[in-house]
């Protein structure tokens, strides 16, 4: 059996899937779940001007919840029975987020992380504008009657000097409070709903908070692609992100309601941030997804509240996320937040990868060095097996010669060449599949931290050396050099030539074909690299370099020549 060639066939098929997944992201398809923790993101970098912002009502958005689940909603359309109030936003600030907040609901329509850049601008996560809609918004609704919801104006009141601000609406005897506090450097906004039955009778309403968001998916890369939309968590069954075309189609299938004292959230995910509302866990409540309009969804959670007395009020605290995927940040929120930042199976993997990257980040103060560094660990780790593969390969190479003339001499009869390269195998007793298993073993981790790498809010704007000035993006000095719009890097022309050199120490093809195609495949390698962030080509750069030391080191102990 001729193990190059198997390799060679299994390059082509993997190279065939990617060419296939790149096709399906440009035609707005889902990417193959092989090649993602889902699909391409959208960082929603925009202006803070306001002259852009759309002319689309918030009461306009459709009301799609099912009256005939167990937890009813709010109405299709709330009809105002008292002096109409003026439109207008208010903000809540510190000096990591600024929250616009509109009194029509008191929907959050705009979020602006101050820490956070794309495009030399502020990332915005929720918007209201004329490409895009992000809100966040809640309400009250009771079976058989009309309470305040989102599609009612809010009274309002700024205090705690723009840390809080109430918002206020009665309809039907009944009085909805909301209290939006925003603490210091927080992403978190607490909630405080506070009803209050002025009504004759008692009431048994429901709260609801949903995330409303367009479908849209920019493309980061025809390369990679990580995952944008809703996603959910309940103590029964974890953590799922749900894509868009799934709630198009009506395949959504919905988490078990969830118990009081079960922890749970919904989210709208993309690359490297979140939003994410966090009930309190102290209701019964149930999840719920929605298409609102064309390419227009929503993800909610429904909460019922204990029956209110005639007079009598009740206060119920949820928090509101708004921020970055920061590990640090997401373990504090909420029961399995962290899982927002999704490395799929891989997880078991990927997490302790990321603690021991933080840890080395804490010594250096360099993401950059802090790469390099867990590289040389990793490969430390896999010496004894990368040895192996290696000393296997060295001695293929060894033999080459001789698997020429076998198969000058039996190129009529495959079989013959089989049982003779079987038995020089046997007689120099080396195993075809030892330079591969060796290999095969240590892929799941270096798998992982690719993903670690790529997901890593932690890279964005984070500086290495020279010009490398942000490990998430890529390294485009010659382009920018020349003028150039495609990315033309160094760093990924170093990356080439470590493979190339790579292909010439290991053992050479007997099939001329084979032997042009391994030697052409780094520059095709490169070409795809050129689109990859800079963290992630280091990281590869630094893995290569250290393998063709152990190899040249191995061949040269088995005076294998080093062409």
């Amino acid at each position: 059996m001729d193990i190059r060639k198997t390799l060679l066939w299994v390059v082509f098929s993997v190279s065939g899937i990617m060419l296939f997944n790149n096709y399906q992201i440009s035609n707005g398809q889902n990417p193959l779940p092989l090649f993602a923790p889902p699909q391409a993101t959208n960082s929603n970098a925009s202006s803070t001007t306001k002259q852009e912002t759309a002319t689309i009502n918030i009461a306009s958005v459709p009301q799609a919840i099912d009256q005939k689940a167990k937890v009813s909603d709010a109405p299709a359309n709330a009809v105002e029975k008292t002096q109409p109030i003026p439109t207008k936003t208010l903000i809540l600030k510190n000096a990591l987020l600024e929250v616009e907040i509109s009194n029509k609901g008191g929907t959050i329509t705009r979020a602006v992380l101050k820490k956070h850049t794309e495009n030399q601008q502020p990332v915005v996560l929720f918007n209201m504008e004329k490409q895009s809609i992000y809100i966040a918004r809640s309400g009250l609704t009771a079976v058989g009657l009309e309470l305040p919801n989102h599609n009612d104006t809010f009274t309002d009141k700024v205090v705690l000097n723009e840390k809080q601000i109430i918002f206020s609406a009665t309809k039907n005897g009944v009085t909805f409070e909301k209290k939006y506090t925003l603490e210091a450097d927080s992403y978190v906004i607490k909630v405080e709903n506070k009803i209050i039955n002025q009504s004759a009778n008692s009431l048994s309403p429901f709260i609801y908070a949903e995330l409303v968001k367009d479908g849209n998916v920019v493309v980061e890369s025809q390369f990679y692609s990580t995952f944008t939309g809703p996603a959910i968590y309940t103590d029964k069954e974890k953590y799922k992100e749900v894509d868009f075309s799934d709630i198009e189609k009506k395949k959504v299938k919905l988490p078990q309601p969830q118990e009081s004292g079960e922890s749970g959230w919904i989210a709208m995910v993309q690359h490297y941030f979140a939003t994410a509302w966090i009930p309190n866990p102290e209701s019964n409540r149930e999840v719920y997804f929605d298409k609102l309009d064309n390419n227009l969804y929503r993800v909610g959670v429904k909460s019922a509240i204990a029956p209110i007395a005639s007079g009598a009020s009740i206060t119920q605290e949820s928090k509101l996320f708004v921020g970055p995927e920061e590990d640090a940040l997401l373990q504090e929120v909420a029961p399995g937040f962290d899982l927002i930042k999704d490395y799929g199976y891989l997880t078991i993997i990927a997490k302790p990868l990321f603690w021991v990257l933080t840890q080395i980040h804490q010594v250096v103060q360099n993401w950059g060095w802090a790469i390099i560094i867990l590289t040389i660990f990793i490969k430390i780790i896999f010496f004894p097996l990368s040895a192996a593969s290696y000393k296997s390969m060295a001695r293929m190479k060894e033999v080459q010669p001789r698997l020429v003339q076998m198969k000058e001499q039996y190129k009529n009869d495959p079989q013959k060449l089989n049982q003779a390269m079987m038995t020089m195998y046997k007689q120099e007793k080396i195993n075809p599949l030892g330079g591969c298993l060796p290999v095969l073993i240590q892929i799941p981790v270096f798998i992982s931290l690719y993903w670690v790498l790529l997901l890593s809010v932690e890279m964005r704007g984070a500086p290495w050396l020279g010009w490398i000035h942000d490990l998430s993006k890529p390294d485009t000095l010659l382009s920018d050099l020349v003028g150039l719009s495609i990315p033309i890097g160094i760093l990924p022309i170093i990356m080439a030539v470590s493979m190339f050199i790579q292909t010439k120490l290991n053992p050479t093809p007997p099939d001329p074909i084979q032997a042009k195609v391994m030697l052409y495949m780094p520059l095709a390698f490169s070409l795809m690299f050129f689109f990859f962030p800079s963290g992630l080509v280091l990281y590869y750069i630094v893995n290569n370099v250290l393998s063709i030391g152990q190899q040249w080191q191995i061949n040269k102990m088995f005076g294998v020549k080093n062409s």
